[in-house]
């Protein structure tokens, strides 16, 4: 049985429980309190614990009054603030912006608990209830919406978040050692308003006020709001400079104020990252919330370890680089292991590690050695288009490392399910660890992020050409056969995403039919903030270059591209054939074995072959085959109206996978 004293207080009563006269910090979050590694809240709550601070938690408050942020009076130093693992508006809606049924951060996945734009609305009524007290934004709302933004619900250009909520001041990224910083100039003494010297944090000032650090200007937000091409260049500025051995101070204006961006702060190195995992965490659910479900988030992870941080992978699509950055840091195979032992001997563990993972499963280190001295490339990238000549190819130690794990008592199976690279994986001449992927950690499928076949879309995507993924797939169902295993692959597929035309649709509909797979979930591009992908939506223009893209925003031209990814399916029939005619395809109509679709019987007319007997036409509509069939838990994976189930390892922003938009698990 849960004992409520392995968590950290979540009400009065708790409080007075541990002999308390006051909490040093409130954290206010848009989730339930789930105390696990995997949620950014316990991660910050047990590390600023650690440093010997007193935390409560005010987990998903009654918003429509300030009354429920008085639940443990003032506190000392200030409040800390969070929408939660994911942004408060990719939580509620989906792509479509319908309001979903399902909340996987909520007890009993309850939808409700939390307002839109979380952040903002939690600020104000912190201000409503304690006026001047400090507050500290951070999570990832916070930290995606740190600038100007695009925002696809109100599709317009919205304020920094830090100016909407009247916060005191905004941490980006991973925030433990930030927080540190600021939780002891706090308890020195030092005013909140003359903490301007912390890397990963934004504040407002006035115009003209001296910095601690080299910046650059992005512009005005009056004109920035308005010009599609100044904004595309401060987004360019922007991302250039989350690195934090290049990165620069950067300035937004706001009338007589100016929002100050202070350089990032370095990312946790090994030892500072084993640390951090080796808090005592309870690795459950608060037990509030037994009596209504449970929070469905832990399942995911509870049995789950991440071991590094950040992804030099950088798609266009991913908000990753924008908040972890693109620099890997990893932690030890011993602390991994500690932590696997750990979860071995749980009352409910069966056996399975579920994922040894993080925002890209087998990275371990960064790409290359200059990148510790110079830091990334700002215009290049390791991967993509083509893999970069420094690149450094390595899984030795993840290899071991996952093989030690599986030497651990009472552990019968360690998986991957949070994201293998695939690309980085074909350009190892050694493939002693794809061997061991196929033997020993693939769950009978494994899912891969081609996301489409049309090299003209993957280039805006900033993914590898579709001859990487053809290699990779090759040799998957090679190894699979030599080791006498029957076993598939799932590939996550995208469709209108910016620069992806009708045609790159019709391209990826009949690679999909060449290979004998009809995917059971298909993702319409999502435009969330801080992703290059996002920009283009807005502008149509590629940060990168600056050169127009074409992007797809009529609903009915999404609809018809989306339909092409299905095209096998009898409901999609009418939209398939209206996007094949959009195409000027109409080959691909008829009743030949190099048809899509039959023609609509009330329209009449085809192009594309003789009429096939029955037992013909039904083996041609026949979607799936042996080497890419998805098994029966895939399917299960989708559930109309569900928002995002947590990634095991944190993985944010950009893209969220659901079928047909009603939901589904996310992978950020």
């Amino acid at each position: 049985m849960k004992n409520r004293n392995d968590f950290l207080p979540v009400t009065a009563e708790d409080v007075k429980a541990r002999g308390w006269s006051e909490v040093d910090f409130v954290y206010v979050t848009g989730d339930a309190y789930v105390d696990h590694p995997s949620f950014g809240v316990s991660i910050i709550s047990r590390v600023l614990e650690a440093e010997g601070f007193r935390i409560a938690i005010l987990s998903q408050p009654d918003y429509k009054s300030c009354e429920d942020f008085k639940r443990f009076g003032r506190p000392r130093l200030g409040f800390l603030v969070t929408s939660g693992n994911i942004d408060s508006m990719v939580a509620h809606y989906t792509v479509s912006k319908k309001r979903r049924s399902y909340d996987y951060y909520s007890p009993g996945g309850k939808m409700g608990n939390r307002p839109d734009r979380a952040v903002i609305v939690y600020s104000n009524r912190i201000r409503e209830a304690y006026g001047d007290v400090p507050i500290i934004l951070g999570g990832l709302e916070a930290s995606l919406r740190r600038f100007a933004h695009y925002d696809y619900w109100d599709d317009k250009v919205r304020r920094s978040i830090l100016v909407d909520s009247r916060a005191d001041i905004l941490t980006y990224g991973m925030g433990e050692n930030i927080l540190r910083r600021i939780a002891k100039l706090l308890d020195k003494g030092v005013p909140i308003k003359k903490i301007r010297d912390v890397r990963g944090t934004v504040y407002l000032a006035k115009r003209g006020e001296s910095l601690h650090f080299d910046s650059i200007e992005l512009g005005d937000y009056d004109n920035l709001k308005t010009d599609k091409e100044l904004y595309a260049k401060a987004f360019s500025i922007q991302y250039k400079n989350t690195d934090s051995v290049r990165g620069k101070a950067l300035i937004e204006y706001y009338d007589d104020k100016m929002l100050v961006q202070n350089p990032p702060m370095p990312p946790l190195e090994r030892e500072e990252l084993d640390k951090v995992y080796a808090l005592p965490y309870a690795r459950d659910f608060h037990p509030d919330y037994e009596t209504q479900g449970g929070v469905p988030a832990i399942t995911e992870v509870k049995h789950s370890i991440t071991h590094n941080r950040g992804c030099f992978g950088a798609c266009n699509f991913c908000a990753i680089a924008f908040h972890q950055g693109r620099e890997v840091r990893s932690r030890s195979a011993e602390s991994v292991i500690t932590e696997a032992k750990k979860i071995a001997a749980m009352d409910d563990f069966k056996g399975y590690i579920n994922d040894v993972g993080g925002p890209t499963a087998n990275f371990r280190y960064p790409s290359c050695d200059r990148q510790r001295e110079h830091g990334v490339c700002p215009s290049k990238k390791c991967l993509s288009p083509t893999p970069c000549k420094q690149l450094k190819v390595d899984h030795t130690e993840y290899a071991e490392m996952l093989r030690e794990i599986e030497k651990i008592d009472k552990v019968k199976k360690v998986f991957i399910r949070s994201g293998i690279r695939f690309d980085y994986l074909v350009y190892d001449d050694d493939d002693s660890f794809f061997r061991q992927l196929v033997t020993h950690h693939v769950s009978g499928q494994l899912k891969v992020a081609p996301e489409h076949c049309s090299n003209n879309a993957l280039s805006m995507m900033g993914k590898p050409a579709i001859e990487v993924f053809e290699a990779f797939k090759k040799k998957y169902f090679r190894l699979c056969g030599e080791a006498g295993l029957e076993q598939y692959l799932v590939p996550y597929l995208m469709s209108s995403h910016p620069g992806s035309t009708m045609n790159d649709a019709v391209e990826m509909a009949l690679w999909l039919k060449k290979w004998g797979y009809l995917p059971e979930q298909v993702q319409d591009f999502y435009p969330t903030p801080g992703t290059i992908s996002t920009c283009m939506y807005y502008t149509g223009i590629d940060p990168q270059t600056y050169k127009p893209v074409y992007v797809a925003k009529d609903p009915h031209e999404k609809a018809m591209q989306r339909a092409l990814l299905q095209w096998a399916r009898p409901e999609k029939r009418r939209l398939v054939i209206q996007a094949l005619q959009a195409a000027g395809r109409t080959d691909l109509i008829g009743y030949g074995k190099e048809c899509l679709v039959r023609p609509d019987p009330n329209r009449g007319g085809y192009k594309g072959g003789k009429p096939a007997d029955k037992k013909t036409d039904k083996k041609d509509n026949k979607p799936a085959g042996k080497s890419g069939k998805p098994a029966k838990n895939d399917r299960k994976d989708t559930k109309g109206g569900r928002a995002a189930a947590p990634a095991k390892t944190g993985r944010s922003g950009g893209r969220v996978n659901k079928s047909d938009n009603k939901g589904g698990r996310g992978r950020r």
